[in-house]
């Protein structure tokens, strides 16, 4: 064989295992290809079906809430200990108030709730429970509480130092 041809040959064969390394490495896949490509046929995002709770606070009137707290400090607690805080709020508006659901950022957060609707101008809570286990130093942890008022998402949260 022809040692040019050799050359030449092994620059592209060099140069493809390059390409496919950069490929890989920087994250972009076939769909990803695929998606840029055929991008004129504009694909619906996957959207979760909601649990039935969330499609029935969905359907509720809107109403309005206030958290009388949506911060609370725990401040040095020790790493075998489980904390609780209650954050108390009040159905400002003028229709019953259901939160749908809670998300959390860790699973060492455990919120809970009453199930039953806030008539308008009563208080409900949420009881938070935080679980420092494994845990140590500054943690700063949220809570996204969902429910028919507006704004249908408001965060509350914590800080604890773990010693």
């Amino acid at each position: 064989m022809n040692p040019n041809l050799k050359a030449v040959l092994l620059t592209i064969l060099t140069l493809s295992v390059f390409t496919l390394v950069i490929i890989e490495l920087t994250g972009i896949s076939s769909n990803s290809l695929n998606a840029l490509w055929h991008s004129s046929q504009a694909a619906k995002p996957f959207v979760p079906a909601a649990d039935p709770r969330t499609q029935k606070v969905n359907t509720m009137p809107k109403t309005t809430m206030m958290f009388y707290e949506t911060k609370h400090d725990f401040g040095k607690i020790s790493a075998d200990s489980v904390v609780k805080y209650v954050y108390k709020f009040k159905n400002t508006g003028t229709n019953p108030l259901m939160i749908a659901k809670t998300d959390v950022s860790c699973g060492c957060t455990v919120p809970s709730y009453s199930h039953d609707p806030i008539a308008p101008g009563a208080d409900g809570e949420i009881t938070v429970s935080f679980n420092p286990k494994g845990k140590s130093g500054t943690q700063h942890k949220n809570i996204m509480v969902h429910s028919n008022a507006d704004p249908e998402a408001v965060s509350i949260g914590f800080d604890a130092e773990i010693k």
